[in-house]
Protein backbone atom coordinates (compact mmCIF):
# COMPACT_ATOMS: atom_id res chain seq x y z
CA UNK A 1 0.00 0.00 0.00
CA UNK A 2 0.96 3.20 -0.27
CA UNK A 3 0.07 6.76 0.39
CA UNK A 4 0.04 9.45 -2.47
CA UNK A 5 -0.26 13.26 -2.39
CA UNK A 6 -1.61 14.64 -6.34
CA UNK A 7 -1.79 18.57 -6.81
CA UNK A 8 -3.84 18.77 -10.23
CA UNK A 9 -3.31 22.17 -11.48
CA UNK A 10 -5.12 23.19 -14.52
CA UNK A 11 -7.28 26.11 -16.13
CA UNK A 12 -7.51 28.37 -18.97
CA UNK A 13 -5.86 32.09 -20.21
CA UNK A 14 -8.02 34.31 -22.35
CA UNK A 15 -7.01 36.70 -24.44
CA UNK A 16 -8.86 39.61 -22.79
CA UNK A 17 -11.88 39.51 -20.24
CA UNK A 18 -14.57 36.89 -20.03
CA UNK A 19 -17.56 38.07 -18.67
CA UNK A 20 -18.75 34.43 -17.84
CA UNK A 21 -17.74 30.82 -17.59
CA UNK A 22 -19.68 27.95 -16.35
CA UNK A 23 -17.56 24.68 -15.51
CA UNK A 24 -17.30 21.39 -14.57
CA UNK A 25 -14.04 19.78 -12.85
CA UNK A 26 -13.94 15.86 -12.48
CA UNK A 27 -10.87 16.18 -10.64
CA UNK A 28 -11.37 14.54 -6.78
CA UNK A 29 -11.11 10.46 -6.16
CA UNK A 30 -13.70 8.61 -4.01
CA UNK A 31 -13.12 5.93 -1.38
CA UNK A 32 -13.42 2.74 -3.38
CA UNK A 33 -12.63 -1.17 -1.95
CA UNK A 34 -9.00 -0.18 -2.96
CA UNK A 35 -8.13 3.36 -2.29
CA UNK A 36 -9.13 5.56 0.75
CA UNK A 37 -9.29 9.32 1.03
CA UNK A 38 -7.47 10.71 3.53
CA UNK A 39 -8.41 14.43 2.26
CA UNK A 40 -9.57 16.26 -0.83
CA UNK A 41 -10.14 19.52 -1.95
CA UNK A 42 -11.00 22.22 -4.68
CA UNK A 43 -9.49 25.50 -4.82
CA UNK A 44 -10.71 28.14 -7.77
CA UNK A 45 -9.39 30.98 -8.90
CA UNK A 46 -11.36 33.53 -9.36
CA UNK A 47 -13.04 32.36 -6.07
CA UNK A 48 -16.79 31.07 -6.54
CA UNK A 49 -19.40 28.84 -5.11
CA UNK A 50 -19.00 25.03 -5.99
CA UNK A 51 -21.98 22.54 -6.25
CA UNK A 52 -20.22 19.28 -5.58
CA UNK A 53 -22.05 16.06 -6.75
CA UNK A 54 -21.79 12.63 -8.36
CA UNK A 55 -22.39 11.95 -11.69
CA UNK A 56 -24.39 9.02 -13.34
CA UNK A 57 -21.01 6.52 -13.10
CA UNK A 58 -20.15 7.74 -9.62
CA UNK A 59 -17.65 10.38 -10.69
CA UNK A 60 -16.97 12.95 -8.41
CA UNK A 61 -18.33 15.95 -9.95
CA UNK A 62 -17.46 19.59 -9.22
CA UNK A 63 -19.64 22.77 -10.47
CA UNK A 64 -19.25 26.07 -11.00
CA UNK A 65 -19.71 29.32 -12.45
CA UNK A 66 -17.98 32.95 -12.70
CA UNK A 67 -20.33 35.51 -13.70
CA UNK A 68 -17.66 38.36 -12.85
CA UNK A 69 -15.44 39.63 -16.10
CA UNK A 70 -11.98 37.58 -15.56
CA UNK A 71 -8.88 36.78 -17.93
CA UNK A 72 -7.85 33.42 -16.43
CA UNK A 73 -9.22 31.08 -14.37
CA UNK A 74 -7.33 28.36 -12.52
CA UNK A 75 -8.01 25.32 -10.65
CA UNK A 76 -6.68 23.06 -8.23
CA UNK A 77 -7.36 19.72 -6.75
CA UNK A 78 -5.13 18.57 -3.85
CA UNK A 79 -5.59 14.91 -2.66
CA UNK A 80 -4.15 12.54 -0.42
CA UNK A 81 -4.99 9.10 -0.56
CA UNK A 82 -3.70 5.12 0.24
CA UNK A 83 -4.04 3.12 -2.33
CA UNK A 84 -3.24 -0.60 -2.32
CA UNK A 85 -2.99 -2.77 -5.49
CA UNK A 86 -5.78 -4.47 -7.50
CA UNK A 87 -4.55 -7.60 -8.72
CA UNK A 88 -6.56 -9.49 -11.76
CA UNK A 89 -8.55 -12.36 -10.51
CA UNK A 90 -10.37 -14.65 -13.43
CA UNK A 91 -13.42 -15.81 -13.12
CA UNK A 92 -14.29 -18.83 -14.40
CA UNK A 93 -17.30 -18.34 -16.20
CA UNK A 94 -18.09 -18.77 -20.12
CA UNK A 95 -19.07 -16.62 -23.12
CA UNK A 96 -22.54 -18.01 -22.70
CA UNK A 97 -22.56 -17.03 -18.55
CA UNK A 98 -21.00 -13.58 -19.60
CA UNK A 99 -23.74 -13.12 -21.93
CA UNK A 100 -26.15 -13.42 -19.31
CA UNK A 101 -25.04 -11.68 -16.64
CA UNK A 102 -24.15 -8.92 -18.82
CA UNK A 103 -27.20 -8.76 -19.73
CA UNK A 104 -29.09 -8.30 -16.39
CA UNK A 105 -27.48 -4.83 -15.73
CA UNK A 106 -27.44 -1.45 -16.93
CA UNK A 107 -24.07 -1.33 -15.57
CA UNK A 108 -22.85 -3.31 -18.15
CA UNK A 109 -25.67 -3.21 -21.24
CA UNK A 110 -23.81 0.62 -21.53
CA UNK A 111 -20.44 -0.77 -21.14
CA UNK A 112 -21.04 -3.27 -24.52
CA UNK A 113 -22.19 -0.50 -26.71
CA UNK A 114 -19.58 1.30 -29.07
CA UNK A 115 -18.74 5.31 -29.19
CA UNK A 116 -17.78 7.55 -31.57
CA UNK A 117 -14.24 7.19 -29.90
CA UNK A 118 -13.88 3.76 -29.44
CA UNK A 119 -15.35 2.11 -32.65
CA UNK A 120 -12.36 -0.13 -33.25
CA UNK A 121 -10.71 -0.26 -36.83
CA UNK A 122 -11.43 -3.73 -38.71
CA UNK A 123 -8.10 -4.95 -38.03
CA UNK A 124 -8.56 -4.45 -34.46
CA UNK A 125 -11.88 -6.10 -34.79
CA UNK A 126 -9.99 -9.00 -36.52
CA UNK A 127 -7.34 -8.85 -33.75
CA UNK A 128 -10.07 -9.22 -31.06
CA UNK A 129 -12.23 -12.21 -32.70
CA UNK A 130 -8.91 -13.99 -32.79
CA UNK A 131 -7.83 -13.69 -29.62
CA UNK A 132 -11.09 -14.03 -27.88
CA UNK A 133 -11.61 -17.44 -30.06
CA UNK A 134 -8.78 -18.64 -28.12
CA UNK A 135 -9.66 -18.65 -25.18
CA UNK A 136 -12.76 -20.54 -23.14
CA UNK A 137 -13.27 -17.86 -20.61
CA UNK A 138 -13.91 -13.94 -21.56
CA UNK A 139 -11.72 -12.50 -18.99
CA UNK A 140 -8.82 -14.80 -19.62
CA UNK A 141 -9.24 -13.33 -23.24
CA UNK A 142 -9.68 -9.43 -22.40
CA UNK A 143 -6.68 -10.00 -20.08
CA UNK A 144 -4.72 -10.93 -23.61
CA UNK A 145 -6.99 -8.49 -25.72
CA UNK A 146 -5.45 -5.52 -23.93
CA UNK A 147 -1.82 -6.94 -23.57
CA UNK A 148 -2.22 -7.45 -27.53
CA UNK A 149 -3.23 -3.46 -27.90
CA UNK A 150 -0.68 -2.42 -25.50
CA UNK A 151 1.91 -4.49 -27.20
CA UNK A 152 1.00 -2.90 -30.93
CA UNK A 153 0.88 0.85 -30.39
CA UNK A 154 3.80 2.97 -28.92
CA UNK A 155 2.79 5.37 -26.55
CA UNK A 156 4.20 8.96 -28.21
CA UNK A 157 2.66 12.71 -27.59
CA UNK A 158 2.10 14.75 -30.13
CA UNK A 159 0.60 11.78 -32.82
CA UNK A 160 -2.84 12.58 -32.06
CA UNK A 161 -5.21 15.35 -30.36
CA UNK A 162 -7.76 15.45 -27.50
CA UNK A 163 -10.56 14.70 -29.73
CA UNK A 164 -8.54 11.51 -31.76
CA UNK A 165 -10.36 8.61 -32.15
CA UNK A 166 -9.58 4.66 -31.50
CA UNK A 167 -9.53 4.15 -35.05
CA UNK A 168 -7.05 7.37 -36.05
CA UNK A 169 -4.70 5.97 -33.21
CA UNK A 170 -4.42 2.60 -34.70
CA UNK A 171 -3.92 3.74 -37.77
CA UNK A 172 -0.94 6.10 -36.51
CA UNK A 173 0.17 2.27 -34.39
CA UNK A 174 1.03 5.79 -31.77
CA UNK A 175 -0.98 7.61 -29.22
CA UNK A 176 -1.60 8.70 -25.63
CA UNK A 177 -2.87 6.67 -22.53
CA UNK A 178 -6.18 7.72 -23.46
CA UNK A 179 -5.76 6.80 -26.39
CA UNK A 180 -4.62 3.29 -26.06
CA UNK A 181 -7.55 2.76 -23.42
CA UNK A 182 -10.35 3.91 -26.49
CA UNK A 183 -8.68 1.21 -28.49
CA UNK A 184 -8.67 -1.40 -25.86
CA UNK A 185 -12.37 -0.80 -24.65
CA UNK A 186 -13.25 -0.88 -28.78
CA UNK A 187 -11.53 -4.61 -29.04
CA UNK A 188 -12.78 -5.94 -25.75
CA UNK A 189 -16.38 -4.42 -26.63
CA UNK A 190 -16.16 -6.02 -30.48
CA UNK A 191 -16.51 -9.27 -28.60
CA UNK A 192 -19.36 -9.10 -26.37
CA UNK A 193 -17.32 -7.52 -23.10
CA UNK A 194 -18.22 -5.29 -21.21
CA UNK A 195 -15.63 -2.45 -20.87
CA UNK A 196 -15.51 0.97 -19.50
CA UNK A 197 -12.76 4.27 -19.50
CA UNK A 198 -11.06 4.76 -16.22
CA UNK A 199 -9.42 8.24 -15.58
CA UNK A 200 -7.12 8.74 -13.00
CA UNK A 201 -3.21 9.15 -12.17
CA UNK A 202 -0.31 6.77 -11.99
CA UNK A 203 2.98 8.03 -10.36
CA UNK A 204 5.66 7.54 -12.81
CA UNK A 205 8.01 5.29 -10.50
CA UNK A 206 7.65 2.16 -9.89
CA UNK A 207 9.73 2.77 -6.81
CA UNK A 208 9.25 5.78 -5.62
CA UNK A 209 11.19 7.51 -3.17
CA UNK A 210 9.30 8.35 0.09
CA UNK A 211 8.86 13.18 0.21
CA UNK A 212 9.93 13.28 -3.00
CA UNK A 213 7.89 15.13 -5.73
CA UNK A 214 8.20 14.31 -9.04
CA UNK A 215 6.02 15.52 -12.52
CA UNK A 216 3.01 13.78 -13.19
CA UNK A 217 0.05 13.66 -15.29
CA UNK A 218 -3.58 12.38 -16.08
CA UNK A 219 -3.46 8.60 -17.22
CA UNK A 220 -6.51 6.71 -18.47
CA UNK A 221 -6.02 2.87 -18.26
CA UNK A 222 -9.61 0.10 -18.82
CA UNK A 223 -12.12 -2.04 -16.77
CA UNK A 224 -13.54 -5.32 -18.13
CA UNK A 225 -16.91 -7.37 -16.96
CA UNK A 226 -16.37 -11.20 -16.80
CA UNK A 227 -18.18 -11.94 -13.96
CA UNK A 228 -16.56 -9.07 -12.09
CA UNK A 229 -14.88 -5.95 -12.98
CA UNK A 230 -11.25 -5.70 -13.50
CA UNK A 231 -8.55 -3.38 -14.24
CA UNK A 232 -5.56 -3.44 -16.52
CA UNK A 233 -3.35 -0.21 -17.79
CA UNK A 234 -2.42 -1.42 -21.30
CA UNK A 235 -0.67 1.56 -21.93
CA UNK A 236 2.26 0.42 -19.35
CA UNK A 237 0.95 -3.85 -19.77
CA UNK A 238 0.46 -3.76 -15.75
CA UNK A 239 -1.88 -4.76 -13.47
CA UNK A 240 -3.47 -1.64 -11.62
CA UNK A 241 -1.36 -1.25 -8.34
CA UNK A 242 -0.78 1.10 -5.92
CA UNK A 243 0.64 3.59 -7.79
CA UNK A 244 -3.26 3.95 -9.61
CA UNK A 245 -5.24 6.68 -7.94
CA UNK A 246 -8.85 6.55 -9.75
CA UNK A 247 -10.96 9.81 -10.24
CA UNK A 248 -13.82 8.32 -12.54
CA UNK A 249 -15.51 6.27 -15.08
CA UNK A 250 -17.39 6.21 -18.37
CA UNK A 251 -17.69 5.30 -21.68
CA UNK A 252 -14.63 6.75 -23.12
CA UNK A 253 -13.20 9.91 -22.01
CA UNK A 254 -16.16 12.25 -23.30
CA UNK A 255 -17.92 11.34 -19.67
CA UNK A 256 -15.11 11.69 -17.30
CA UNK A 257 -12.53 15.05 -18.86
CA UNK A 258 -10.97 16.84 -16.08
CA UNK A 259 -12.39 20.28 -16.83
CA UNK A 260 -14.76 20.92 -19.59
CA UNK A 261 -16.97 24.41 -19.78
CA UNK A 262 -18.13 26.93 -22.09
CA UNK A 263 -17.90 30.50 -21.60
CA UNK A 264 -18.54 34.31 -23.11
CA UNK A 265 -15.76 36.18 -24.39
CA UNK A 266 -12.63 36.26 -26.81
CA UNK A 267 -12.65 33.53 -29.02
CA UNK A 268 -9.16 32.09 -28.14
CA UNK A 269 -7.75 30.45 -24.88
CA UNK A 270 -5.16 28.45 -24.08
CA UNK A 271 -5.12 25.77 -21.66
CA UNK A 272 -2.32 24.97 -18.59
CA UNK A 273 -1.92 22.02 -16.67
CA UNK A 274 0.50 20.30 -14.08
CA UNK A 275 0.24 17.56 -12.15
CA UNK A 276 2.79 16.86 -9.26
CA UNK A 277 2.53 13.34 -7.84
CA UNK A 278 4.73 12.80 -4.17
CA UNK A 279 4.37 9.42 -2.45
CA UNK A 280 3.76 10.17 1.34
CA UNK A 281 4.55 6.53 2.57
Amino acid sequence: MKRLRIEHQTGFSYQGDVSASYNEARMLPGSTDSQFVLSSALEIEPSTSVNQYVDYFGTRVASFDVLSAHSSLTITARSLVEVRPRPIEHVELTWDDLFEASSRSMETVEQLTQTNRTKPHEEVAVLARSIAAEHHHPGRAAHAIAVAVGDAVEYMHGITGVHSTARDAWEARKGVCQDIAHITIGALREVGIPARYVSGYLHPRPNAEVGVAVSGESHAWVEWFAGEWQGFDPTNNIEIGDRHVLIGRGRDYNDVPPLRGVYAGPFKSHLHVKVTITREA
